[in-house]
This record gives structure tokens, sequence and C-alpha cells, in this order.
């Protein structure tokens, strides 16, 4: 909620019919605070007119992400993981990444996303040089 517009849209929304929102980047602007405020508000009418959010946040606090019950992670356009915030830690504990004891969860999935990133565009570029290392051996 960038300006007044977008709050007044974020309030026209609320008020429609709309039993679905998506939100993207509501947070930018905003301080921790206010923007656990309007996740808070979204999700406590969301679950009373038992309606679904979508809301797309970067790096959320520890007590903002605390209020979601489901998360779809991403990494580069692909879903990592999807399905209730409380299976998530187990989800990547059993691939190997283990979240340290004082670390947010929300910020340690950020650090686990980046890491597949990297995984993947090494994983590109290796293909990308064996696909060039044929062409060249057959011209």
């Amino acid at each position: 909620m960038r300006n007044s517009y977008e709050s007044i849209n974020t309030g026209e929304m609320l008020v429609g019919p709309a039993k679905a929102l998506f939100m993207d980047e509501i947070s930018t602007g905003l301080d921790s605070s206010t923007t656990f405020q309007v996740v808070k508000s979204v999700m406590h009418y969301v679950h009373l007119l038992k309606g679904t959010a979508v809301i797309s946040l970067l790096q959320p606090p520890p007590e903002t992400y605390d209020l979601f019950d489901d998360i779809i992670l991403l990494s580069e356009g692909h879903i990592v993981y999807q399905g209730p915030c409380e299976h998530v830690l187990d989800f990547f504990h059993s691939m190997g990444f283990i979240c340290p004891a004082r670390k947010a969860v929300a910020d340690f999935l950020q650090e686990v996303s980046a890491t597949l990133a990297l995984f993947r565009l090494t994983v590109d570029l290796r293909t990308y040089r064996l696909c060039v290392y044929h062409t060249s051996t057959y011209i």
C-alpha cells in the first residue's frame, strides 16, 4: 500500500463480494507493525467470510509469517514448497536444509530459496556448456 489509491482499492476489495483476494507486495513502504496489522485484518476477514487470500510478501517479520495457514514458496518462478506452515521445516529438513534454532522461519525460507536458485543456475550453466560442447563436437 504505497499510496492512498492502493489503500482505497484494498478497501473496495474487502467490501465487495469477492471470496478470493490476491495482494502483491502489500508491505512495500510499510513498517513491520503496520504490515502485521494489515495482514492480521485481511486474515480475520478471510476466516470470517470463509474466503481465500493470496498475499505475496518479501521478508515478512516472524509475527506476520505466523499469521498464515499455508505458504507457497517460489524460487526462480518454480514452486519449491506448497502446504501448511507447520510442515515446512520438516519438509526442508528431510531435504538436508536445517533451520538454526535462533533463525526466523521466513528468513530461513528466503535463504533456502536463494540457495535453490543458485543451485538451479549452476545446473543450467552446466547443461548449457554441455549443449555447446556437443554442438561444437558435431560441427
